[in-house]
């Protein structure tokens, strides 16, 4: 089994040993690569350059009159000492670890400031230089191998110590940690640090100001680096802090840098401290001179005296233009229950203005004074507000609508559009910077600006003072568009459409109608004038606009209307007159009338030469008279017809009479003189017309004398023949016209009895009616009878 194993063992030996050879050996330096850019002058920022005066300054004019803000204050300055630098190289020294440095061209983040290196501090700029791996004397710092809790080899320690005494409650600076070690996979074992250390010079533990926020760690390659990727690589740790590899803007000879960070902390006014900043060299395996690392420390950002802050706890300047007495909310950078506060206002002091913010509401001098109790010589600070008024004001657009005559902008005409403020004072800028600047090359001649279409200017608008306003003016310059309008028609029928279409816009104004549309579609009833303007793309409108006239012709019309006939007659269509009528029948004819015998539906189409109209009328059949009754008296030999004449065409009409086949026709519906049992045929029609009913009449005779003897010699009243008829109906009665019998369809016969009595011999009275099938025709007859029974 263990033989199995040494194989294994053997391979993992000899791995090891190989892999612990490569770690500890010395890294080969991999020179920077001189690019195109890396040629060009002013790419690299100026460190020691003898250009600026501060590059002669000894470390503790650096610390005081560049890293320090408020230098200059009389009784802040005398409270730094102890300045010293180690390695203590000369100030004339080219090699020397620290120094002034200044941005110049670039867009590095910080101005200028002091930057120590764990390498030669003119190397970090100036211009290209391939390596950045050299020894500056320093040593270690177990201070710093504690604060960042280095297990390794720290070398080439920068040291930069003071002591101070602040006189506010917070000190804080920016600064910025750059290093070569941000190359291949060094970030991931090479952990060069910075940290900047402080305690009471009267003893204690140092505490690290440079750390991240939120207890991210302290300040070093490893704990600031993007992912590295590949063999030997690593995780990103706190990559939002890594500003990137120095690719894009040179700037540095350094491979790569973190972003601004600011060291804040917490102290006692008045009570002495020690400062302590250090950077070094880290070795993972022992001591490492290679890929040199370096902090910039910005100046004027260190703060051990009072400062006057805005709401987002930036730094105010000395001086201020507040317009509108927009309230100012300051506050000093001292925030202490333990010190005194007190603000003036040009010299006065406010009452009640003891705490360490004020809202400033008029111009004026701010003052505010933070005393140490004891202390009689307080932290002042100062601002100078200055007031004043800006005018109403607001982007605007003016639009010039080109003629032959007109072809420049005047810019006065819109400044009441821009600022309705009396006494506004307006300046046309053509480029932003110089509206910003607010200098003399704004627009001279505003009357008569040739300015192009879509461009832009910049209106600083003013009280003639530091208040104003940047508006921007927007320039829109378009052809003055000419209108036109035509019609589908010009001359059209009533009711019928026409499409009006427009030119020359993009959009149109119509007089007529809603809508910005180049068509409209109209029904007109009578002649109608129609107005529209041409507006262009930008809003330009015609100078003039377009008409035009659409003439509705009189409608044309027609008496015709539906007539009845009857067969065998005629009837004439009348379509009538109009001006240039023309007429088409469906008959083929194209005369004004016709004369048609047929039923139908018969349409004409009129033409006025600008309009048809098609008319229909239907001929019909007229309803012929016909007989509803006819009242026959036998014993005059009279008989009287009566008709019905329905209405023809919606016109009365009379009705003639013939009982002889039409052979001769009366007026009258009497006739007289009629033979007995004999067929009839009536005839009634409508005057004028073929329009004839007819009915069949056969004019019974009846025996007035019945002798119910059974001699069968008119033994009774047969009606038999009656029976057959539609509602036939009947009664005998008596002289007195009381009913004896009632004749009906099954006892159509009379044998002068009632109720099986015989009746007396006397003279009775008969009536009956019937309706003939067909007509309807309701047929009367009456007469008397004689009844002659045997006693």
């Amino acid at each position: 089994m263990r033989r199995r194993y040494l194989p294994f063992y053997l391979f993992f030996l000899i791995v090891s040993n190989f892999l612990y050879s490569q770690i500890h050996e010395p890294r080969k330096i991999i020179k920077s690569v001189r690019t195109e850019q890396s040629r060009r002058a002013g790419v690299f920022i100026d460190v020691n350059a003898p250009s600026y005066t501060e590059t002669s300054y000894t470390i503790e004019k650096l610390v005081k009159d560049v890293l320090i803000s408020s230098g200059t204050n009389t009784c802040v300055t005398p409270n730094v000492t102890n300045v010293k630098i180690t390695p203590n190289h000369a100030v004339g020294d080219a090699n020397r670890s620290w120094g002034y440095f200044n941005k110049a061209t670039t867009n590095f983040p910080f101005k200028d400031g002091i930057i120590l290196s764990t390498g030669y501090a003119n190397k970090a700029g100036n211009n290209f230089q391939d390596y950045l791996s050299d020894t500056n004397g320093g040593g270690t710092d177990s201070d710093l191998a504690q604060a960042t809790g280095a297990t390794g080899t720290l070398t080439d320690a920068v040291l930069l110590e003071f002591d101070f005494v602040p006189t506010t409650s917070q000190i804080k600076f920016n600064y910025i940690l750059a290093s070569q070690e941000y190359t291949s996979t060094f970030p991931c074992n090479y952990a060069d640090a910075f940290a900047i250390l402080l305690r009471p010079t009267s003893g204690g533990p140092y505490t690290n100001m440079a750390v991240l926020p939120n207890g991210a760690g302290p300040v070093s390659i490893t704990n600031i680096r993007p992912a590295i990727p590949g063999g030997g690589g690593c995780a990103a740790v706190n990559e939002q802090y890594f500003a990137g590899y120095n690719t894009a803007h040179i700037e540095t000879n350094f491979n790569g840098r973190t972003i601004p960070l600011t060291a804040t902390a917490t102290v006692t006014p008045g009570q002495e401290y020690h400062f302590k900043m250090v950077i070094a060299d880290y070795g993972p395996y022992g001591a490492d001179h290679s890929y040199d690392s370096a902090v910039f420390l910005e100046g004027g950002s260190f703060n051990i005296g009072v400062e006057l802050l805005d709401p987002s706890g930036a730094t105010l300047p000395s001086d201020i233009n507040v317009c509108d007495n927009v309230p100012q909310v300051i506050t000093a950078s001292v925030s202490d229950p333990n010190l005194l506060y007190q603000w003036y206002l040009n010299g006065v002091a406010i009452p009640n203005a003891t705490s360490n913010t004020i809202t400033a509401t008029q111009p004026g001098s701010y003052t505010i004074e933070v005393s140490v109790p004891g202390n009689p010589c307080p932290g002042k600070a100062s601002i100078q507000i200055h007031g004043g008024t800006t005018p109403q004001a607001q982007d605007a657009t003016l639009l010039l609508c080109t003629t032959p005559d007109i072809t420049t902008f005047d810019l006065s005409t819109i400044m009441p559009s821009i600022s309705p403020t009396p006494g506004a004072v307006f300046k046309f800028y053509v480029d932003q910077a110089d509206a910003i600047a607010q200098n003399g090359n704004n627009i001279q001649n505003i009357l008569n600006y040739n300015g192009t279409d879509g461009q832009i200017l910049y209106v600083v608008v003013s009280n003639g003072g530091f208040c104003s306003k940047m508006i921007e003016l927007k320039l829109l310059k378009e052809v003055t568009p000419t209108a036109k309008l035509k019609s589908s028609k010009i001359k059209i029928c009533p009711g019928e459409s026409v499409t009006l279409s427009a030119e020359g816009g993009t959009t149109y104004f119509w007089d007529n109608f809603p809508g910005t549309g180049s068509t409209q579609t109209v029904t007109l009833h009578q002649t109608t004038v129609f107005t529209v303007y041409a507006i262009g793309p930008k809003g330009c409108r015609s100078l003039n606009p377009a008409t035009i006239r659409i003439e509705v012709t009189p409608e044309i019309t027609t008496p015709l209307h539906d007539v009845e006939m009857c067969v065998g007659d005629k009837v004439t269509l009348d379509a009538g007159a109009g001006p240039n009528y023309k007429y088409l029948w469906s008959t083929g004819a194209t005369t004004r009338k016709i004369e048609v015998d047929q039923w139908g539906i018969y349409t004409v189409e009129i033409d006025n030469g600008i309009c048809k109209k098609v008319f229909s009328v239907k001929v019909m059949g007229a309803a012929t008279p016909y007989v509803t009754a006819i009242n026959y008296d036998g014993a005059k030999k009279t008989m009287v017809v009566t008709a019905e004449n329905p209405p023809m065409n919606n016109t009365p009409s009379k009705l003639e009479y013939s009982i002889d086949n039409g052979i001769t026709w009366q007026e009258s519906n009497t006739f007289t003189g009629l033979l007995d049992n004999t067929t009839y045929t009536i005839l009634v029609r409508r005057v004028g017309t073929h329009c004839v009913g007819t009915l069949d009449f056969f004019t019974l005779k009846i025996n007035n004398i019945i002798t119910p003897n059974q001699d069968g010699i008119n033994d009774v009243l047969d009606l038999k023949a009656l029976g057959e008829f539609k509602n036939f109906t009947g009664s005998i009665y008596d002289r007195y016209g009381v009913e004896v019998f009632r004749f009906s369809k099954e006892n159509p016969v009379w044998d002068g009895t009632v109720v099986g009595k015989r009746l007396p011999t006397a003279t009775y009275w008969y009536k009956f009616n019937f309706e003939y099938p067909k007509s309807k025709a309701q047929m009367n007859s009456s007469g008397w009878i004689m009844l002659k029974n045997r006693e």
